[in-house]
């Protein structure tokens, strides 16, 4: 029997409430110029700590040992979706966020504007992060200009700041395909290839690719920062069991940024859209309570400072989350989970293998008698070390969900 089965055997329908409250790149390493601390050490957190005395708490492994995760995966596993088994083009997740309403056969490419040097080499993989209303007037200027090539129809809609998605709309079309993106300055743009070189409708997005970049590039030669874009996650939507058929829980998402909000979207869960502070996350989620049955509330800031390798800001993000949360502990839920989609370290300036803390609350946890909630601590907890894709199932147990196996 699959494991995925025996648990839906025993899942019993139950009135409990679930929050995952996800930082975003939350997990750090200590190194020595940051005086042997993470962000989440040199954090001052009291409601953290006061939740922590009476948690357990423990550390995940994303995908796999060794493996570093995209946005994708990692909230995946986060919602019990084994990454490995269930793959998802981050382009795909960006439509959605952005409320494109895809059609079968769409192929999507999550994209940023950068800044291309005279030989075309990027220099900038963010074009210095520009404001989203820059973006949109960019955007708008390309969707002018760019409506189709050949009998494929083009969609470009603006997300925040220097983000933008590119949807392709035509017969004989489908991704994968490797990303028009270097993943680092100093390199040019890498021409996309199809994932399996047999297959004949991704030879014909990887031609679609290449039409579009020499339609749009001289249409932003003149701008800066903004000179050139990157695509990734270039892909269709897949086939994905629904969150509330999964687990049995009616689920809601309370996220700002379009691509979590994709996420949610394509595994079932309702968007609660308004809020744009944790502040406003959390008094929202007051509001819905009786609602729903599970919450996936998502905080950015985090991620934003590790990935610019700025240790103060990540650690004020954590600062400002902390001072936020007792808008939600005022209606606690039934069972909080407290972690990061991945580790995100200021010393690496990106996504990383570390495994990401976790807090796990409920009446039936118990303690691990720690009294803050850090990666140091975590390592002690008696949740150990696991898989992010159990994640749900612990909080299912802690929400006294899962009747007994066997006699």
């Amino acid at each position: 029997m699959k494991l995925d089965s025996l648990y839906s055997e025993l899942t019993l329908k139950t009135n409990a409430k679930l929050a995952l409250l996800v930082m975003d790149g939350l997990g750090d390493i200590a190194t020595a110029a940051q005086g042997r601390l993470t962000p989440l050490e040199a954090a001052r957190t009291p409601h953290l700590d006061a939740l922590a005395k009476e948690s357990a708490q423990g550390r995940m492994i994303p995908v796999a040992p060794g493996i570093t995760p995209g946005s994708g995966p990692g909230h995946l596993g986060l919602f019990g979706y084994d990454p490995l088994e269930y793959q998802v083009g981050r382009g795909v997740i960006e439509a959605l966020g952005l409320g494109v309403e895809l059609k079968p056969g769409d192929v999507c490419a999550r994209a940023n504007f950068a800044t291309l040097d005279a030989k075309g080499v990027v220099t900038d993989r963010r074009a210095g992060r520009i404001p989203t209303e820059t973006c949109e007037r960019l955007c708008a200027r390309l969707a002018a200009k760019i409506k189709k090539i050949g009998d494929t129809q083009v969609i470009i809609k603006a997300g925040k700041e220097h983000r933008f998605v590119v949807v392709f709309r035509g017969k004989g079309l489908a991704g994968p395909l490797t990303d028009a993106d270097p993943n680092r300055e100093g390199f040019a743009i890498p021409t996309v290839k199809p994932r399996d070189p047999k297959n004949a409708k991704q030879k014909k997005m990887v031609k679609l690719i290449a039409d579009f970049y020499q339609a749009a590039l001289p249409l932003l030669a003149k701008e800066k920062p903004a000179n050139g874009f990157l695509m990734r996650g270039i892909a269709h939507q897949p086939d994905i069991p629904l969150f509330a058929d999964r687990y049995q829980l009616k689920p809601a998402c309370l996220a700002v940024y379009p691509m979590y909000k994709g996420l949610a979207q394509l595994v079932g869960m309702t968007k609660l859209e308004g809020p744009q502070t944790i502040q406003e996350q959390f008094e929202r989620y007051v509001r819905e309570y009786d609602n729903y049955g599970f919450f996936f509330i998502h905080f950015k800031y985090t991620d934003k400072a590790g990935e610019d390798g700025n240790f103060e800001a990540k650690k004020q993000a954590i600062e400002a989350f902390d001072a936020a949360l007792p808008i939600l502990l005022a209606k606690k839920p039934d069972v909080i989970a407290i972690t990061g989609d991945h580790s995100t370290p200021c010393a690496v300036k990106g996504h990383s293998w570390h495994p990401q803390p976790v807090l796990l609350h409920s009446a039936v946890s118990g303690t691990d008698k720690l009294e803050r909630f850090t990666e140091t601590g975590a390592n002690l907890g008696s949740l150990g070390l696991f898989e992010a894709k159990f994640l749900i199932r612990w909080m299912q147990a802690n929400a006294r969900m899962f009747d007994k196996f066997g006699a």
